[in-house]
């Protein structure tokens, strides 16, 4: 094994080009590629910048060939050597590098490798599980190593934007006080304080209100959070935000200022122009409309409420279902009539498998419905029923009925999987709207009260806060969500800033005056000393990251995540840890 002794690298390996014919050069990097043609050894010399063709002529460097002989994939090289053209013909133009070779006169093998166990090629199929265990190997790879650049891109935009709009970026604490609203916190336990735990931060909202009490009127904080939860392809228990807090705003100042961040974001990162204002939309819309508060906006196949046109009808499923209350809703699917019988009880295996009762599906005809279910309709109600969904000869109708909410939830579930199904999502659009308008809390059935939907420190709607006591579900909220593409990408709301008002919400939601302000009794007692208004919002950076990068899990885009359960499998976290550390802390493990 060699040793640098002096040489310096000259150019990286994706710097070369023909314009450099001729030059001395010094490169280093891992063996990629060998091919052996008797005669000659070309091997492609890898680092982060790129790939560059190499070439071992036993006519340049008769006392170094052997050792090239020697190389395979994944040593680490150090080669001096001259550049040339490559030969007529031979030019690879998906290379920056490819017009161009090294012929080499001086190799030091600096490392040597073990066979990997897989190859550093993205086309290969991989286990995600030997991924995760041999992530150094796996981060070598060209798709992962743009997709760690771009997350890096990415941040600094979001900085440059920040930074020239006057926020300031603030540290706030790892170690932190437990507040367990919502989410499990991670605690640590403090060796110095027996019995005592820290816990890391889920957010740093109470954190980011206290920077707005204390004057300092635009914050913002690229930060790790922590959520002891249930982990799915868009969730790891350590995760990156983009933090912000701004005072002196209503809701519209943030949404402004936000669009104009997420347009910055996209212009420097993708080269792409994003259209500002973004489409808004209520809770309410989002729900009715598309039958998710995320909804995908790529497409159209909008939910059609048909409760009113069928609350008489003879199909006891949908009258019934209307008398008590609930909702008859569904989409049309363009040209849907050709779907088979096997189709159909697919698509309503999956639906019931989400919770659905079933799932009715009407082809529309030239004269009528080509449906069994048309002796329960009149041909009036038929053709109204047609005019709603804006239904042709040809189309399939997809209705479902349930209660409240989840007749519109099951629609949208519909919704998505014919847009799949149907190929019916756009590459390369991008879909941008606001939620807005949240109830403010929702009814917790197993704990028997109210809990808040975003955090106990948004703040109620104006026009409701008479509503608080007499109508709590009524109630709702300042807060606002941006969507792109089917994903929540922030949350945010206008904050509580008066002690009165935070007090009243606590009190909504089951909180004795005593176990406020053991928990958050200093910020309600900095509202006391003049806080202003003050409202903010967070990204998830690592969805936002996913997406730009066109992945569908943000493990695709973080350097050393966790599996589903939460598992390192690279270093081998979480693991025992020995007694004598346990006692320190004054811990058993039961």
């Amino acid at each position: 094994m060699d040793k640098l002794e002096g040489w310096k690298r000259t150019h990286t390996c994706g710097a070369l080009n023909k314009s450099d014919e001729t030059l001395a050069v010094t490169l280093m990097g891992w063996v990629h590629r060998r091919r052996d043609h008797g005669g000659l050894i070309f091997i492609d010399v890898r680092d982060r910048y790129g790939l560059t063709q190499i070439v071992f002529d036993p006519n340049v460097m008769a006392d170094g060939f052997q050792n090239a002989k020697g190389l395979r994939g994944e040593f680490v090289v150090a080669v001096r050597g001259t550049v040339r053209a490559r030969p007529e013909g031979m030019a690879n133009p998906n290379l920056n590098t490819g017009d161009i070779e090294v012929v080499v006169s001086e190799l030091k093998i600096l490392n040597p490798a073990k066979t990997p166990p897989f190859e550093i090629d993205e086309n290969i199929d991989i286990s995600e599980e030997l991924r995760l265990k041999y992530r150094y190997l796996d981060l070598r790879t060209s798709a992962m190593r743009e997709n760690l650049l771009r997350r890096h891109k990415t941040s600094h935009a979001v900085r440059s934007y920040m930074n020239e709009s006057g926020f300031v970026e603030i540290e706030t604490p790892i170690l932190m006080r437990s507040t367990p609203e919502g989410a499990r916190d991670y605690l640590v336990p403090s060796r110095i304080h027996n019995g005592k735990f820290y816990a890391l931060p889920q957010s740093p909202q109470t954190y980011k209100q206290i920077l707005m009490v204390a004057g300092m009127d635009r914050y913002y904080q690229v930060v790790r959070c922590f959520r002891d939860e249930d982990l799915r392809a868009d969730r790891q228990p350590e995760f990156t935000q983009i933090d912000i807090e701004l005072s002196f705003v209503e809701r519209d100042d943030v949404l402004q200022i936000m669009e104009g961040l997420v347009a910055h974001t996209f212009m420097e990162v993708l080269d792409v122009e994003i259209a500002t204002p973004f489409q808004r939309l209520t809770y309410q819309e989002a729900i009715t409309r598309f039958g998710s508060d995320k909804p995908d906006l790529r497409y159209g196949l909008e939910i059609v409420d048909i409760s009113k046109l069928v609350g008489d009808c003879d199909f006891k499923v949908f009258s019934g279902c209307v008398k008590d209350g609930g909702t008859v809703c569904g989409i049309a699917v363009k040209g849907g009539a050709k779907y088979s019988r096997k189709q159909v009880d697919t698509l309503t295996a999956e639906m019931q498998n989400e919770g659905a009762k079933g799932v009715v599906a009407i082809k529309v005809g030239d004269g009528g419905w080509d449906s069994g279910l048309a002796k329960f309709f009149t041909p009036e109600t038929i053709q109204e029923i047609n005019q709603a969904f804006g239904a042709e000869a040809g189309d399939l109708l997809l209705v479902v009925a349930d209660q409240g909410e989840q007749a519109f939830l099951l629609g949208g579930l519909l919704r998505s999987k014919i847009a799949k199904q149907e190929d019916l999502i756009p590459e390369g659009k991008w879909a941008l709207a606001w939620v807005l308008e949240f109830p403010l809390l929702e009814h917790d059935d197993e704990q028997g009260r109210y809990v808040a939907r975003h955090h106990p420190f948004t703040s109620p709607m104006d026009e409701d806060i008479d509503l608080m006591e007499s109508d709590p579900g009524a109630v709702r909220a300042k807060a606002y969500d941006l969507v792109l593409n089917g994903y929540e990408i922030a949350g945010g709301s206008i904050r509580i800033h008066q002690r009165d008002m935070q007090d009243r919400m606590f009190r909504l939601l089951d909180i004795s005056t005593s176990e406020a302000q053991d928990k958050f009794g200093f910020l309600l007692d900095a509202f006391e000393f003049g806080a202003p208004p003050h409202g903010g919002i967070a990204f998830g950076f690592d969805r936002l990251v996913m997406l730009l990068c066109g992945e569908n899990s943000i493990r695709n885009v973080i350097a050393f995540p966790k599996t589903n359960s939460a598992l390192s499998l690279m270093d081998g976290c979480p693991s025992v840890v020995d007694d004598r550390q346990l006692k320190e802390l004054g811990l058993k493990v039961i």
